[in-house]
This record gives structure tokens, C-alpha cells and sequence, in this order.
């Protein structure tokens, strides 16, 4: 793992999401999207149940798909942390509360999806 060269804030609803520049896109924390959709005190937890019930699922890309990048904590210093591109990010999102999809899963959706659009038009 490389330290990163940029790295920032996405911002949506208030609340932070961590973004990282790799090899020329765009990934984003994994976790911090979670904590958004998903609420609670738990997104680490969250995330890790869905990991595993994704590959039961046969969804064998899923290493392919998802990196952990050293990304900055609120401490400064930098962690692995799970991140996704833009594409990826937008399929993950859309797994996230599949059967009860809230407003908000479906305006965070929108959000990647415009992201996508936008970069991939670049």
C-alpha cells in the first residue's frame, strides 16, 4: 500500500466521505458511505457482514473491485481502509437496503451515479 498523493472530503448531507485519487479516478471510503446509508454505530460491522454475504452470493470480484488505500484519519495519521472507484461505489450502494430502499439510499445512489456520468465523460 502507497501512501496517497490526494486525498479529500466528499461532502453529502454534512457528513464527510473520504476520497482518494488512484491511478487517475477517484475512490471512495467504503465505510464512511455506510455510516451514511445505514446509520448506527456499527458501519465497520455493517460492511463486514455484507462482505462476506456478497461472496456467498458468488460476487468473486469482490477483491478485484475493492482496495484498501492509507487514507487520513482524524488523528492525522493514515489507515488501510476499504475504498471503491466510482463504479463500484455505485453497485455497492445500490445492494445497500436492497429490499427497503430509504430516500436516502436512493439520493446517495443519484450522488454516485452522477459521479460516474461525470467522470466517465472525462
Amino acid at each position: 500500500m502507497r501512501k496517497p498523493k490526494a486525498s479529500k472530503l466528499a461532502v453529502f448531507e454534512g457528513k464527510r466521505i473520504l476520497k482518494i485519487l488512484h491511478e487517475g479516478e477517484w475512490w471512495f471510503s467504503i465505510i464512511d458511505v455506510v455510516e451514511i446509508l445505514v446509520g448506527g454505530d456499527r458501519p465497520r460491522k455493517y460492511w463486514n457482514d455484507l462482505k462476506k454475504k456478497l461472496l456467498q452470493e458468488g460476487y468473486e470480484q469482490l477483491s478485484e473491485k475493492i482496495g484498501q488505500l492509507k487514507m487520513p484519519s482524524t488523528d492525522g495519521r493514515f489507515y488501510a481502509t476499504d475504498c471503491a472507484n466510482t463504479k463500484t461505489m455505485f453497485r455497492l450502494v445500490q445492494r445497500l437496503n436492497q429490499p427497503q430502499r430509504t430516500q436516502r439510499t436512493q439520493r446517495i445512489s443519484r450522488f454516485f451515479s452522477a459521479l460516474f456520468a461525470f467522470f466517465a465523460v472525462k
